[in-house]
Order: structure tokens, then sequence, then C-alpha cells
């Protein structure tokens, strides 16, 4: 490498892997080879800090900061059209798993300065990734940095620090050495947080341990979103993700159409990868390198953050 290395930016080698997993989810099929070039990665989510300068430097005002148009929510409450994000609550108890309106609440004045809403603040919280940024907040900050989001191959890629095929980041174990490997929640969510990994909410970035390629939290923490667009599995993408030689390998893919859209979402779904502290075994074992999940473009919660690349 002869270019001087970006700050607090880990350089990632590039190369083929096989990115999905017929284990888990359905989303996550078919397993298909991929080939990625090089790129640098922050090392960690980007931090309440490092967005607080963004903001200071631009004046931007995220999503979570700005009250919905009536016209694109049709029948909604007026009562939630007002400045906010969503918070989770675990629930005293043990609860049905079917409706996430549980523990999830739109919390008007929720946003990256105020995560659990009004009355709370990031004092002290500063080494923490940002959270309640939606994918129009985490792209205005990329294009400030002089940076890009990566795509959801680039993320797998990078996310899996050199182990192919491996379930987790950090091998095949489920919890390394019988500790967690990282910020994600033990216990029976929602209610039954048992804090083995010393955290209830997020956590200071560079906390656990890095994987092979000096990534931080890339199981955990906060979902971070990806440049792609949400589809419903990988061979819905319309690339090529048969088992297939080398002449046949995607190089550098993308999503970058949207499906066709949903009615009742006025905006598109972008491929948000990692899991957070709030997935369990018992309901969203997603803090695996091949997870996934599509978030709306404007969604803005208390688990979901970003880190940016930059290509080669």
């Amino acid at each position: 490498m002869t270019r001087a290395v970006p700050k607090n930016m880990a350089w990632i080698p590039g190369g083929t892997f096989w990115m999905g997993s017929e284990d888990f989810y359905p989303e996550e099929r078919p397993v298909h080879q991929v080939t990625v070039d090089g790129f640098w990665m922050d090392a960690h989510q980007v931090t309440v800090a490092e967005f607080r300068r963004f903001v200071k430097d631009t004046g931007h005002v995220t999503t979570a900061e700005i009250a919905p148009d009536p016209a694109q929510y049709p029948g909604a409450d007026p009562a939630l059209l007002v400045p906010g994000s969503l918070v989770f609550t675990p629930t005293p108890g043990p609860v049905p798993l079917d409706d996430f309106t549980r523990w999830w609440s739109f919390t008007p004045g929720a946003d990256w300065r105020h995560p659990e809403g009004p009355g709370s603040n990031v004092g002290g919280r500063e080494r923490h990734p940002v959270t309640h940024v939606s994918w129009f907040d985490a792209r205005a900050y990329a294009e400030w940095a002089g940076k890009d989001l990566p795509t959801e191959a680039e993320w797998e890629f990078a996310a899996r620090g050199g182990l192919d095929r491996k379930p987790f980041v950090w091998g095949d174990e489920h919890e390394p050495g019988g500790r967690p490997g990282g910020n994600v929640w033990q216990g029976q969510f929602p209610w039954e947080n048992l804090l083995e990994d010393g955290f209830a909410g997020t956590s200071p970035v560079g906390h656990f341990r890095s994987n092979g390629y000096g990534l931080g939290d890339m199981a955990g923490n906060v979902w971070e979103w990806t440049s792609d667009y949400f589809t419903a599995d990988h061979s819905e993408g319309g690339k090529n993700v048969a088992p297939a030689s080398s002449c046949c390998i995607p190089a550098n893919p993308r999503i970058d159409t949207a499906a066709a859209p949903d009615p009742h979402e006025p905006y598109a779904r972008r491929v948000i990868k990692g899991g957070s502290h709030l997935c369990a075994p018992n309901y969203c074992l997603r803090y695996r390198p091949s997870a996934r999940q599509g978030d709306t473009e404007e969604t803005s919660t208390c688990h979901i953050g970003f880190r940016c690349i930059v290509r080669s």
C-alpha cells in the first residue's frame, strides 16, 4: 500500500467469498460467490461526536427532527406527524413476539441528541454510535466526509474478516469462550436482559474485540445502513447467484434499483446489516455477517447507525 492510511479506517483487501446463508432466515438465501475489490472502511461505527461535527459544519437537520409530510401518510394519526423517532422499551414480562408495537413506540422529540426522547441527552456517550439517523442522514454524512456507504456485498465481506462461510464474525461459536462476542441481547427478548455483555443499550465503539480486518462492532451494537435496495432474497436482485465457475462470479454487485413500490410505504427499503444490542437468539439472531433486513429510507430508531467506506 502506497497511499496514506485514512484516519480511523482499515484496509479491506478484497477477494472472492461465499455470500449469504442457507441455515437461518429465508432472506439470506441462496449462498453464492461474490468478488469485491479492495476498499477502506471505518474501523468503527460513526460516533455521536463525529456526527456532531458534521451537523455543526453543515447545519444538517436529521429526518427525525422534521415533521413528516401528511400527504405521504394519508390517514395517519396527526399526533404522530411530528418530529420524533422509534424508541425501544422492554416489556414487564413475556409477550407474544408477533407484535413489535409491544416494545417499539414512536416517541415525539426523540432524535440523535435525545435518544430516549425529551429529557434525555448524549452526555457521556460521545464515543457511542450515533443513532436515530435515517438512510438520508447517513448518506449526507458520507458525502460530507468524502466517503460512501458500503454495498451489502462490501459490508458482508468486511464483516467476515477473512473467515469465509463462518456463521459469526468471530467464527463458529455463538459465544466464543463462553462470553458475548459483541453487544447483543442475552436473555429472553423483549423483557429479560441479563446484561452479560455489560450494556443495556449501545456501547462505546471498539469496546469488543475487532474482527480479522480490524473492524469493531460488525456484530451487534447498532444496525448499519448500506447503499443497496432491499430484496426479499439474493436471487431477486437480478444478479447471478447460482454456484458458479470463476468466469461467472459477479464482481462488486450492487442493487441500485428499488423493488416494486409498496403503496403503504412512501419510501423504498435499503439493506441494513450487523444486528444490534436488541438482537436475541429467541427473536432476532441477526448479529451474523450473512443476516440482513430492510428498512425504509426515512426510518430512524435507537438501534440503527452506520459506517462509511472509501473505495480505492
